[in-house]
């Protein structure tokens, strides 16, 4: 059984507005926000570069040859689309070197750009990105007046965080295989191969919980017994009763309701919450034992994500949007509450790095 990301729920109703997304590499760019500065000195060689219609890894590695290091001297906080614009900073461990020479680099790999380098004290590490700016231009619109008012709902709601469709691989193939793998039907000793199931299989559920909580009406609403978050942190609070406090604080947007991103420990959340998360979770039941199997950690996931510098300008077939998110985030569910786009068959976004 393959999965569809038609079957989840919309926050305002399936978009009535049909276009397109990517017709060019330029349509999606992607700037990194690390939110924090470099110390200017220190053994790690910092390049800010720009690369269009290239794969994260395959630069870093063609980055490695250049400043003649192993692709493993080589760091970045987050990987990125390869069909896009995207700028990012990745990092070379070169310990009393000097900064190395990259014209040769730029000229043979025509699609990187070197912007800026600078010299820091630690490497990069996955996770140290704070988040991504995006412009996007949608085309071949054929209802636009109808995007106006949806862009303003999101600007004031935001949007379901749903883990986007890149998640899952081309067809879901990742939640199918994780399936499988749940129901012994084979082993996965890959690392690389467990890190993709395992991950689908948490995000595939998360999403089913975010699906059944918009279609009960209750995405928005606290509720006794519900977790919440503050943006950036790991860590959650139990939300026992329902006070005036507690609702200003989420309304205000200082705490955050949260779902499940399932692990093999018991939820946090309480009461007719609690049974509610486990009623959906428990609907795939080889993806539970497969998370169960493997001992994952339970996490806290926003249920909602309201796009920040959110600005557009919407012409006859063609809307310009910007916005940012927090690192972990999908443009794809921005761009899903707004348009109904025909689906990709170049793998545009099942190579989608993030």
């Amino acid at each position: 059984m393959t999965i569809d990301m038609d079957s989840l729920n919309w926050l305002n109703g399936k978009p009535v507005c049909q276009g397109r997304s990517k017709v060019r590499p330029e349509d999606f760019i992607v700037k990194e926000q690390l939110g924090f500065d470099f110390t200017g000195s220190g053994e790690h060689f910092m390049v800010k570069i720009r690369k269009t219609g290239e794969n994260t890894k395959y630069v870093v590695n063609e980055l490695a040859k250049a400043c003649g290091v192993k692709s493993r001297d080589v760091s970045w906080a987050g990987l990125k689309d390869r069909h896009a614009v995207t700028e990012q900073w990745l990092s070379v461990h070169l310990p009393g070197k000097p900064d190395p020479d990259l014209t040769s680099f730029v000229a043979e790999h025509p699609g990187v750009e070197v912007l800026a380098t600078d010299r820091h004290d630690k490497k990069l590490r996955p996770g140290d990105l704070a988040g991504n700016h995006f412009e996007l231009r949608l085309s071949e619109l054929d209802n636009p007046q109808d995007l106006d008012a949806r862009l303003k709902k999101i600007q004031q709601q935001g949007v379901p965080n749903y883990f986007g469709a890149q998640r899952f691989g081309h067809d879901g193939n990742n939640v199918v295989k994780a399936r499988a793998w749940g129901n012994d039907e084979f082993r996965v000793r890959d690392k690389s191969k467990r890190s993709f199931y395992l991950s689908a299989a948490r995000s595939w559920l998360f999403n089913l919980v975010l699906s059944q909580r918009i279609a009960d009406g209750k995405a928005g609403t606290l509720l006794a017994g519900d977790c919440v978050q503050q943006q950036g942190r790991e860590d959650w609070q139990l939300v026992e009763q329902i006070t005036p406090e507690w609702q200003a604080q989420v309304a205000a947007g200082e705490w955050l309701i949260t779902a499940p991103v399932t692990g093999d420990n018991a939820l946090p959340s309480q009461g007719e919450v609690a049974a509610f998360e486990m009623a959906v979770i428990e609907q795939e039941p080889l993806l539970l034992k497969l998370i169960r199997d493997n001992r994952m950690r339970h996490e806290r996931r926003p249920l909602m994500l309201r796009p920040a510098d959110m600005h557009w300008q919407l012409h006859a077939d063609q809307l310009e949007v910007q916005f940012s998110l927090p690192a972990g985030c999908f443009a794809t569910a921005v761009l899903r509450e707004l348009i109904d786009e025909p689906e990709q068959k170049d793998g545009r976004y099942a190579n989608f790095d993030q």
